[in-house]
C-alpha cells in the first residue's frame, strides 16, 4: 500500500531519551586510510550511509546519534571526499563504479553482512550498485532525494545536458565554477524556502570547500560529467527495484531543482509498496526537517525489524 504524507500529518513517535554518541574513526582500505561515522551496538541491524555530493558523512552526524539507540549506523567518507585520503588516479577509479567497488570493499573490511540502505544524491548511484552487487544483503531502502528516472529529471540539470550534448572546454569551465564555496552554497541553499534557510548550517558548504583541493576539484568535475554514463544505469536500477522488491521508504523533499515531485513519484512504477513521504522541504532534509525524518526512519526501520525477526 502506497502511503503519501506531508509534514502537516501526525508522525510516528519519536525516541526522546539521551542520544549515544557517534565514533569518529579511520579504517585503511587497500592501502587507502578510509575516515567513517559510527554509532549504534554492533550488535544491532545495520543501516549503511553513502553519502552525496558535494558533502561527506558529515550530513549524518545529526541523523546517526537520533537512531543509534536501536541501530547500528555506519557513514563512511568516500576517497577524495571528507576526511578520506585522496588516492591517485593510478590506485583508484575516481568514477561511479569505483566508489561503488569501494562500498563493496568497505562493508566487507567492516564485516557488514545485512544492511538497510540510505540512499541520498550521489548515494543512490552508488548504494544501489552495491545492492545490486550482493541483493540478499539488502534488508531494505531509504530513499531521500536520490534520481533514477530520467524522464523525471528537473529544471537544474538543464547545463550538465547541454555540456554532454555538446562537450566543449568552456562548457567544462562552466561546470567548474559550480566546484567553488559559492556553488556549494547554492547546493545547500538555493531552493529552500526563506523559512528553512537558518536551519542550514554554513558548516556544510564551508567544510566541503576546505577539504576541496586542486585535485579533489578534479575529481568533483569529473564526476559531474559521468553523470551522463550514468544515465545508462537508470533502467538497471529500476530492473532491480522490479525483480527484489526490497521494502522501501522514499521521504522526499520536493522543492529540489535536479530531483523535483515526480522523480519521487517515478519510484512508485517499480516498487509500488514503497511508502512515499512529501516534505515541505528540499534536496538537504537532515538540516531543515530532522526530526520529521528520524520519526519516519524510525517507524519503518521497527517494521522492518519486526518482520525480519518472525
Amino acid at each position: 500500500m502506497t502511503e503519501v504524507k506531508n509534514e502537516s500529518k501526525a508522525k510516528p513517535k519519536q525516541n526522546t531519551s539521551l542520544q549515544p554518541s557517534v565514533k569518529h574513526c579511520t579504517i585503511e582500505i587497500d592501502g587507502i586510510e578510509i575516515f567513517y561515522r559510527e554509532a549504534g551496538s554492533s550488535d544491532a541491524p545495520v543501516v549503511l550511509l553513502p553519502h552525496g555530493y558535494p558533502s561527506s558523512s558529515f550530513q549524518f552526524r545529526n541523523f546517526m546519534p537520533v537512531l543509534a539507540d536501536c541501530w547500528h549506523l555506519i557513514a563512511p567518507d568516500y576517497p577524495g571526499f571528507g576526511y578520506s585520503s585522496t588516492p591517485d588516479r593510478a590506485r583508484f577509479s575516481y568514477t561511479f563504479d569505483g566508489y561503488a567497488d569501494f562500498l563493496e570493499r568497505f562493508t566487507a573490511a567492516m564485516k557488514l553482512t545485512q544492511y538497510t540502505l540510505y540512499l541520498h544524491d550521489y548515494g543512490s548511484q552508488i548504494g544501489l550498485r552495491l545492492a545490486m552487487k550482493a541483493p540478499e544483503r539488502v534488508v531494505a531502502l531509504i530513499i531521500q532525494n536520490g534520481d533514477i528516472y530520467e524522464d523525471e529529471l528537473g529544471p537544474k540539470y538543464k547545463d550538465l545536458k547541454d555540456y554532454w550534448a555538446h562537450p566543449t572546454s568552456k562548457g567544462r569551465e562552466k561546470l567548474g565554477r559550480a566546484v567553488s564555496e559559492e556553488g556549494f552554497r547554492d547546493e545547500f541553499v538555493g531552493e529552500v524556502s526563506e523559512h528553512l534557510i537558518e536551519r542550514i548550517s554554513p558548516d556544510l558548504w564551508k567544510l566541503s570547500w576546505s577539504l576541496m583541493q586542486s585535485q579533489r576539484r578534479e575529481i568533483a568535475i569529473g564526476l559531474m560529467e559521468g553523470l551522463q554514463e550514468n544515465l545508462e544505469w537508470f533502467p538497471k536500477y529500476q530492473a532491480y527495484l522490479r525483480e527484489y522488491q526490497p521494502p522501501t521508504l522514499i521521504i522526499w523533499g520536493p522543492h529540489d531543482g535536479y530531483m523535483p515531485e515526480g522523480a519521487a513519484r517515478a519510484y512508485l512504477r517499480d516498487v509500488p509498496h514503497a511508502e512515499l513521504h512529501l516534505l515541505d522541504g528540499g534536496h538537504w532534509l537532515l538540516e531543515t526537517h530532522l526530526t520529521e525524518v528520524s520519526a519516519l526512519v524510525r517507524d519503518f526501520l521497527s517494521r522492518i525489524d519486526k518482520r525480519e525477526n518472525l
